[in-house]
């Protein structure tokens, strides 16, 4: 008889369990169509993530369009994977300026980007103002924009021109993404390391640090979407992702550490200085987790050497991939090159230093508009530190995750209109000779308030720089049927990278 009871029970709990999923698939189906992710019952909003993960970034950015530009996302119950989204350049502020000593990195950033150490992209409160006050004074030295400017003429003079050359003379399409990555890493490796790896050259070799460097963007990517008891897992038995991650950190370390102990100062330049200072100020402060010099400095070089690659290849992979689409756009870019800089047709490589860039506005604002679009990082992690309202008035508590869309705040039409989604550079152009001036919380591609990059001038210079260059020198055409897209990784690199073909304008 007992056995028939709990045989009953059971019957009457599948049934409850059948009416439940019935009666929730009903009210779901009665609602207007959105994007918004469905709730279930403990799985929470995962299904949508999973459904959407090939292009996530579009689909935070539909959701966050729908929503006004913040939502609440719910995740496993038995995960802790809550997070507030937004892209609303009122609580972007609100976040990084105005109450922006409650919204750390916190401990889960720490835990995502252990790769990183105590470097400044990972370090919060007393830490990062070391950090920053040591890159500052090294930006603002006198002889850095001089350094800058023949490192980067050095580097284009004997790879970036000469490899595009050989593409260019072969008529053979590649990757403009993965040269312009090495190109970067190149040169940030010869200016804060004194050493120059040689990544580009024609026959375009493997570096085992070059290569690591876009191999460990995806898995830190991963972990902020996956539960972090999963990958915490993952590492320990050493697969997936989390593998992946450990040979890349492990190339990192090998090439930072050995070029740490042979590198020598720039004459005139001393680029170690400032960081050794920092790191002395604050041994004794008790601010670094190692008392070690070359942990630090590996940790200092690490996050400059993310930073100096990839927001420099990213930004102009991207550039060239919209003018590409866009000829009327390069047509001005090139009359206005011709008209302000005086370029005479023929004749050998022709360079342009910061100065002549200066005045190059159009270009300045095809860029703002790329950067728009394709910001370098695609979100931020934060962290509330205490109970807070954002100005949309949602309610954020103390140790809610709060994820910044940076790629859906270029993308909102309450904020760009409804021609966002055009590659329109004159929405930048206030007047003959100027560029209009957004607040950054409406444009953060080069981050926000106290932590708003500090390299941004020497961005956009030599950005300009390359760029100039390269339309001088080049039709660059990307080759068509190709499916470029963002990845699924921090930096918003082109996941199947930009396969180009070129024609040389004017030959050495």
């Amino acid at each position: 008889m007992a056995a028939f009871f709990d045989f009953h029970n059971y019957q009457i709990a599948l049934a409850s369990l059948a009416a439940f999923f019935l009666l929730h698939l009903l009210r779901l189906s009665r609602r207007t169509p959105s994007s918004a992710p469905t709730r279930w019952p403990v799985i929470g909003m995962m299904p949508a993530v999973v459904r959407n993960i090939s292009h996530i970034h579009d689909y935070v950015t539909q959701v966050l369009n729908e929503s006004g530009g913040t939502f609440t996302f719910r995740g496993p119950t038995f995960a802790r994977l809550d997070m507030l989204f937004t892209s609303d350049p009122a609580n972007i502020h609100h976040i990084f300026v105005r109450r922006f000593h409650n919204y750390p990195k916190g401990p889960d950033f720490r835990a995502i980007f252990d790769v990183l150490g105590d470097g400044i992209f990972s370090s919060d409160s007393a830490l990062w103002e070391l950090h920053r006050r040591a890159t500052l004074s090294l930006l603002n030295d006198d002889k850095f924009y001089a350094l800058l400017e023949t490192t980067v003429w050095d580097k284009v003079r004997t790879g970036l021109g000469p490899v595009l050359d050989h593409f260019s003379r072969s008529g053979t399409e590649f990757d403009l993404q993965d040269v312009l990555q090495r190109f970067s890493f190149d040169n940030i490796c010869r200016f804060f390391l004194d050493h120059d790896p040689g990544s580009l050259s024609v026959d375009l070799p493997d570096v085992p640090c070059e290569r690591a460097l876009g191999d460990a963007l995806e898995p830190l990517f991963y972990r902020h979407i996956v539960p972090k008891p999963v990958w915490k897992l993952q590492k320990w038995l050493d697969i997936g992702q989390e593998r992946k991650l450990k040979e890349s950190w492990e190339a990192f370390d090998d090439f930072i550490y050995e070029h740490i102990d042979t590198s020598s100062s720039h004459e005139g330049l001393n680029v170690f200085s400032s960081f050794v200072k920092a790191y002395e100020e604050g041994r004794e402060k008790g601010l670094c987790s190692s008392n070690n010099l070359r942990r630090f400095l590996r940790d200092t070089f690490l996050g400059l050497l993310f930073a100096g690659r990839d927001s420099l290849s990213v930004s102009l992979t991207w550039f060239f991939w919209l003018i590409s689409r866009s000829p009327q756009v390069e047509e001005k870019i090139r009359e206005e090159m011709e008209e302000i800089l005086k370029i005479k047709k023929g004749g050998e490589w022709r360079f342009f230093e910061m100065e002549e860039c200066k005045g190059l506005v159009y270009l300045h604002a095809a860029l703002c508009e790329t950067l728009r679009l394709y910001p370098p990082i695609g979100l931020e992690l934060k962290y509330a530190a205490e109970e807070d309202f954002l100005p949309s008035g949602h309610k954020v508590g103390p140790g809610t995750r709060v994820v910044v869309s940076f790629y859906s705040t270029g993308r909102l039409g309450s904020v760009w209109g409804d021609d966002w989604g055009e590659f329109r550079p004159e929405r930048w152009v206030v007047e003959p000779g100027r560029v209009k001036n957004e607040p950054p919380a409406r444009f953060p591609a080069f981050n926000v308030g106290p932590r708003s990059c500090p390299g941004k001038k020497m961005s956009f210079l030599e950005m300009k720089m390359v760029a100039a260059f390269m339309v001088h020198h080049f039709d660059v055409r990307a080759v068509e049927g190709q499916v470029v897209a963002p990845r699924n990784a921090i930096m918003l690199k082109a996941r199947n990278g930009l396969r180009v073909r070129l024609t040389g304008k004017y030959r050495q």
